[in-house]
């Protein structure tokens, strides 16, 4: 509040414009110190009671000459801590009408009070001391209002500063929890996926060597049989069994065990490559169409698998567009700072091949099990359940992940996230290098525990022509091995009890340095085993892979000069 304003609040206005009163009460105002304003008639009043004052000095007559109304009106609409004082100087008359008109004023200007003339000076400033004295402490109550005001002000700032922070914090926390049910569900799913590939992996491993014995036995029969008639059935029975064999291969890759050869590779250049593939394969009722980055990265993964992945999925996709539709196959590069990819992929950039339909779509249950083998939401015997347990295994081993984004009634989208790498792609040969079969002279130990794989490891190397000894653990291996028996090669099994095949041939190497050695697994598991770095068998296996391998490690220089080339008749391939 500024000083001139403080000072106009403190005066007395005078308003008696009869006779000399005005004068002699402004004069007694000085004497006592007080300012005081004499007013020329009521408008005058009401235009300096607007500016400020502390009391007002009226003579009864100023209110008949220019009536109350407007000044009752300003009475009325004071703020609420404001009662300004009027003090009212009456006659001495008695009449009835000048007592109702008195008490008309008291009601209708409230804080009023009368002074019956004549009176003497003590007694009328007494009554003025009095009245700013409570004017005084209404303006107290006016100061205590502001700063409860400004406090109050202040407060609800603070409080809404508070409370924003507050939110922002709410929404942080809010993000971070949702981030967190994510990575958990994620690990959850990791978890459950994880536990379900060790078993299904142990489940290959005993279908392999199965498989091993069952195609092993068809080939060696089939090869050696007379009867075209018989050769018919083999033939067929090869047939299933390879279809068995395809589908622990299935397994395999979910449980991210197999042995890929990953590379640079271009995502562009395999599904353009896929092209007549995928007509063929989806058919004339889905309208197929390729949206791809036109500055791709290069991604890290095995070609023929990702081909493979594709393929799964675009099959999938058709089957959810059963009256037909549109398949869309988008890649896009996913640098290292997008938000949208997801959760569980460890930081770094990232290429993605991303699959579309306009299909039915997956309800919250379906996709909860989309990944597990041998779920299936097709009719009986139109799909084993496998596509997409194998598309996960592949991009996880990979080191990359898969995102489903659906919704029923309006399809579905599977984007498969692979890691970027800046390796300059690898240039294959159109047709691969095939190694003619030849007998040879060399004695071979083939050491496996399964009474069914054993022996026909056995028959398919004595039919090439080498020696064979035979071993059915890793510790008897290890002891043949320490005699002084011939030994050229190790066929040996790594899924072993009491010890793997890899600790026996460490072991072997120990005693015989340099030995050759071939693994045969249908399932690496937790071995120190590095398909990538040691030589690999794969079951189950025909007589002419087993015939490469063999003839690669003995005669590494040329397997062509070392041996007399035999006949093998091709083994039945299954109808694609």
């Amino acid at each position: 509040m500024s000083g001139n304003t403080e000072r106009l609040e403190w005066r007395v206005l005078v308003l008696a414009p009869i006779g000399r009163d005005a004068q002699a009460a402004a004069q007694h105002l000085a004497e006592s110190k007080l300012d005081s304003v004499v007013c020329d008639d009521v408008d005058d009043l009401l235009a300096k009671l607007s500016e400020g004052a502390a009391i007002s000095l009226v003579t009864e007559e100023a209110f008949l000459r220019g009536g109350t109304q407007a000044l009752e009106k300003w009475v009325a609409n004071q703020p609420p801590w404001s009662d300004f004082p009027f003090i009212v100087l009456t006659s001495r008359a008695t009449s009835a009408a000048a007592q109702a008109y008195r008490m008309r004023l008291l009601e209708s200007l409230g804080n009023v009070s009368l002074l019956e003339r004549p009176l003497n000076a003590v007694s009328l400033m007494s009554a003025i001391r009095s009245a700013m004295r409570a004017r005084r402490r209404q303006y107290e109550v006016q100061n205590h209002l502001i700063d409860r005001e400004t406090f109050a002000a202040q407060l609800e700032d603070q409080v809404w500063e508070r409370t924003k922070q507050l939110e922002e914090a709410n929404e942080q926390l809010r993000q971070q929890i949702a981030e967190r049910k994510q990575i958990e569900a994620a690990l959850q799913q990791a978890q459950k996926m994880e536990v379900i590939g060790q078993m299904t992996g142990g489940i290959a491993h005993d279908f392999n060597n199965l498989l091993t014995a069952v195609l092993g036995n068809l080939e060696l029969a089939t090869r050696r049989g007379k009867d075209e008639n018989i050769r018919r059935y083999l033939d067929g029975a090869i047939l299933a069994a390879q279809r068995g064999a395809k589908i622990t291969s299935q397994l395999l890759a979910f449980s991210r065990i197999q042995r890929l050869q990953t590379e640079a590779t271009d995502l562009n250049a395999i599904v353009t490559a896929m092209g007549d593939l995928l007509f063929r394969t989806i058919g004339g009722t889905v309208r197929i169409e390729t949206i791809l980055e036109r500055n791709l990265w290069r991604a890290t993964a095995d070609p023929s698998q990702i081909e493979s992945v594709i393929l799964n999925l675009a099959v999938n996709a058709r089957d959810a567009m059963a009256d037909g539709g549109r398949l869309t196959i988008t890649t896009a590069n996913v640098p290292h700072g997008d938000r949208k990819k997801p959760v569980e992929l460890p930081p770094g950039d990232y290429v993605c091949v991303s699959v579309s339909d306009t299909g039915t779509g997956m309800t919250d249950e379906v996709l909860r099990k989309a990944f597990e083998p041998f779920f299936t939401t097709k009719p009986v015997g139109s799909g084993t359940g496998l596509g997409l347990s194998q598309v996960y295994g592949i991009t996880k081993q990979t080191g990359g992940t898969v995102a489903i984004d659906t919704q029923v009634g309006r399809g579905t989208t599977v984007s498969v996230y692979l890691p970027r790498t800046t390796a300059i792609p690898v240039e294959r040969p159109s047709e691969a290098h095939q190694i003619p079969f030849r007998t040879h002279e060399a004695t071979i130990l083939v050491v496996d525990d399964d009474k069914d794989v054993r022996p026909l490891a056995v028959s398919f190397l004595e039919s090439l022509g080498y020696q064979v000894v035979t071993a059915d653990s890793g510790h008897a291996a290890v002891q043949m091995a320490a005699t002084d028996a011939k030994i050229d090669l190790v066929l040996i099994d790594v899924a072993m009890p009491e010890i793997t095949g890899v600790e026996a041939m460490d072991a072997i190497l120990k005693k015989r340095p340099g030995v050759p050695f071939l693994y045969m697994t249908g399932y690496v598991g937790p071995t120190k085993l590095d398909p990538s770095e040691q030589p690999v068998l794969k079951k189950p296996f025909t007589i002419a892979e087993l015939a490469a391998k063999v003839e690669e490690l003995l005669f590494p220089g040329d397997a062509s000069k070392s041996g007399k080339v035999i006949p093998l008749k091709p083994p039945v391939r299954p109808a694609s």
